[in-house]
């Protein structure tokens, strides 16, 4: 993999991404760094490319054309779970969890990305396995006690309330020790009580793991209220960047989202 010369405080930087589906532009020039604590948000009508550009940021897709570079190394070619291991991890728009698991083994699943143990020493279960899994437990139970689900634990995944399945799906994303996490509409579904828990929980995550988070969402209330710079995507193309207050007064962004031109 090829490494260059990159700001040491940009965690993620995507360098003219572009995406062709049978002709059409879904990304088109999508430049964007991600600095190191830093919370993103990247916002744009249906329709923009969003998830589109995550999918490139994560490996499910390749870009046609443009680079990717985690702390300088260019992982464009890895596939999403080399990435995952490299320190990028992200959430869905549709939950997807383990859902006859319990919330523990959800996370604890996550954490095996950092085992060391070989397959020979789990297969004879020698004292390294023990060792291991036991600090493994530690470090999922204390995941889930800063996500307020340690009470929750034991509880299968499916039969907690959507909020809490939100929680879980970002806690198991830092149980891989990212250095940046790729929120998919976080609040998708959730009432107005959730989203205020979510955006807190979001807070609390960027500062405790000191992790850069990039999100998009549609809940505007969110993304002005946590965001410290924010995207914006129209057809493939960003349109604008800039702290919320200049976002919200944009006369490019108005429209694209409206529909019309602005006084």
């Amino acid at each position: 993999m090829n490494k260059v010369i990159i700001d040491e405080d940009i965690v993620l930087k995507g360098e003219h991404l572009s995406i062709v589906f049978g002709g059409l532009k879904a990304v088109e020039d999508f430049n964007i760094e991600i600095k190191k604590g830093e919370l993103v948000g990247l916002i744009g009508p249906n329709g923009a490319g969003k998830t589109t550009a995550f999918n490139l940021l994560t490996g499910v897709y390749k870009p046609t054309s443009g680079n990717i570079y985690l702390n300088g190394t260019n992982v464009s070619r890895l596939s999403p779970h080399k990435r995952v291991a490299k320190g990028i991890a992200r959430t869905f728009q549709n939950i997807r969890l383990f859902k006859k698991l319990s919330v523990l083994d959800n996370v604890k699943i996550a954490c095996n990305s950092n085992m060391k143990y070989s397959p020979l020493t789990a297969i004879f279960r020698l004292p390294n396995f023990w060792k291991e899994e036991k600090e493994l437990d530690r470090k999922a139970k204390d995941i889930l006690a800063v996500f307020g689900l340690n009470e929750v634990e034991e509880e299968y995944a499916v039969n907690l309330p959507y909020g809490k399945q939100r929680k879980l799906e970002i806690a198991r994303a830092i149980a891989t020790d990212p250095k940046i996490i790729l929120l998919d509409e976080p609040a998708a579904g959730m009432n107005p009580t959730e989203t205020e828990e979510l955006m807190e929980t979001i807070k609390i995550v960027k500062e405790k793991y000191d992790v850069s988070i990039l999100l998009i969402e549609h809940d505007m209330k969110l993304v002005m209220g946590i965001c410290e710079r924010i995207i914006v995507l129209n057809y493939g193309k960003i349109i604008a960047s800039g702290i919320p207050e200049e976002i919200q007064s944009n006369k490019t962004v108005i429209t694209a989202y409206l529909g019309e031109e602005v006084e």
